[in-house]
């Protein structure tokens, strides 16, 4: 089952766009679908490819790369005879998989453009990290792109609800409510989203098995195992600091103020100690990681705060099966249980997570906002998360509050207080909850699957 994903549109761009010139190198977490996607855009867009994948590739072709880089007409001629694949002059396309296993040919990139007879396509998880890279000269002919777990409108999509998705993006931009029976409908797939989550190998399990929750928890657990396994493989120095994160994750989040406390991880831990922790969980994007901005403001990072940092996981679907104990996996009843608020999980944890997923695959960085009050002895104003326009003549950024209760009463203090001591930088407030769309006194509430048009 191959899935739409709109990252096959970024590739039909860097095809037209690069000419050749530029390989493309896709970077992701594990299993989110990048060889797939690759491969059918090679098979689609192409006369003929070959992928070399480096989780499995021989001796024999490894050596190809160390002996015949100054010769590439009999490194092609290899190649094709290797694979079986006539090779046609800016009309195929090879495609190294696993990149990362085999640095050396990240390297040759560099000639192999230059030449320029093949259009090239990479893909790679942990591809940045310093021990992968040390070793070899990055080549500058590379485009890198970012790619994550399918977003809601994709998980839509998967469920044949594309018209679902046209009239959403239509109401938001007319600002006017769904009709009352197709809200309810996209508020049930996105609980659906939250529990499965966007790996694709978990929706696969989940349309399979006809909306079977169970099989998709498999399918993550196993998932969650293989991050595991990757954690053990790095250096032992920060291996421990990152298994512990990683494992308190759900914990972390469960929390009122979901902000990592250090001290709480292992007394007496401070910030600094676990800088390569989230450098290694963001760069392998098993996470995404917010910070605190001190001072809202153009370049929201020229003032962010290293010491106060929310870690989400990269994928809502994960994070539910995380919350539960490891090895427990659950039955289809139990997260029937949970999509029916009958079970005690941590809703506002599953919101927030999904939300940061959502901005994330939009291309926002994620930064929050807290200010202490000294007498109250508290913080009086909490924003979950800003997101900005990014533009430098005319920059406004747009606050984000996150809002899991269907009640109809709840307290919008903070974002009221930001507003108007922040008020000259706004361009927009918003309030995510599960109810339908309305606007009041300038903020714009917005049921939860809208967060896909911010």
């Amino acid at each position: 089952m191959i899935f739409k994903r709109k990252i096959y549109d970024k590739f039909l761009a860097w095809k037209k766009e690069s000419n050749g010139k530029k390989a493309l190198l896709i970077e992701g977490a594990r299993r989110i679908g990048k060889s797939t996607i690759v491969e059918e855009f090679a098979k689609n867009e192409y006369k003929s490819y070959i992928i070399i994948d480096f989780a499995k590739v021989s001796e024999e072709v490894q050596g190809y790369f160390s002996s015949y880089l100054n010769d590439l007409d009999t490194f092609y001629m290899l190649l094709s005879v290797y694979y079986g694949v006539k090779l046609y002059h800016r009309e195929s396309v090879i495609l190294f998989d696993e990149v990362q296993r085999f640095p050396k040919a990240r390297e040759s990139i560099k000639y192999l453009v230059a030449d320029g007879r093949y259009d090239f396509m990479e893909t790679g998880s942990l591809i940045s990290i310093k021990e992968n890279v040390k070793d070899i000269v990055i080549p500058s002919e590379e485009r890198h792109l970012k790619m994550y777990p399918m977003d809601f409108e994709e998980f839509c999509w998967a469920l044949e609800e594309t018209s679902l998705v046209e009239y959403i993006h239509r109401c938001f931009e007319e600002k006017t409510p769904l009709e009352r029976g197709l809200h309810d409908k996209a508020m049930l797939i996105f609980k659906q989203y939250l529990l499965v989550g966007g790996m694709p190998m978990s929706v696969v399990a989940f349309l399979e098995g006809e909306k079977d929750f169970g099989k998709a928890d498999v399918e993550k657990r196993d998932i969650l195992e293989l991050y595991r396994s990757d954690i053990m493989k790095i250096k032992a120095r920060y291996r421990a600091k990152v298994l512990a994160i990683f494992d308190q994750i759900p914990g972390l989040l469960s929390r009122h103020e979901k902000r990592v406390v250090f001290n709480r991880i292992v007394e007496g831990s401070v910030a600094e100690q676990y800088e390569e922790t989230f450098f290694w969980l963001s760069d392998s994007m098993i996470a995404n990681e917010c910070r605190k901005t001190n001072d809202p403001n153009i370049g929201l990072s020229l003032n962010e705060s290293d010491s106060f940092i929310k870690c989400y996981m990269g994928d809502t679907g994960l994070l539910v099966s995380h919350a539960f104990d490891e090895n427990e996996l659950m039955e289809n009843e139990v997260y029937k249980q949970i999509l029916s608020g009958k079970l005690g999980l941590n809703e506002g944890m599953l919101y927030e997570n999904a939300i940061a997923q959502m901005l994330v695959s939009n291309g926002h960085r994620l930064f929050f906002y807290t200010h202490y009050d000294k007498e109250k002895k508290r913080n009086d104003v909490e924003i979950d998360f800003l997101i900005s326009n990014n533009s430098k003549t005319r920059y406004r950024m747009f606050p984000i509050e996150v809002k899991s209760s269907s009640k109809s009463k709840y307290s919008i203090d903070s974002l009221n207080r930001f507003r108007e001591k922040f008020k000259s930088r706004i361009g927009g407030c918003f309030v995510i909850h599960p109810r339908n769309l309305q606007e009041k006194d300038g903020i714009l509430f917005l049921p939860p699957y809208m967060t896909m048009c911010l």
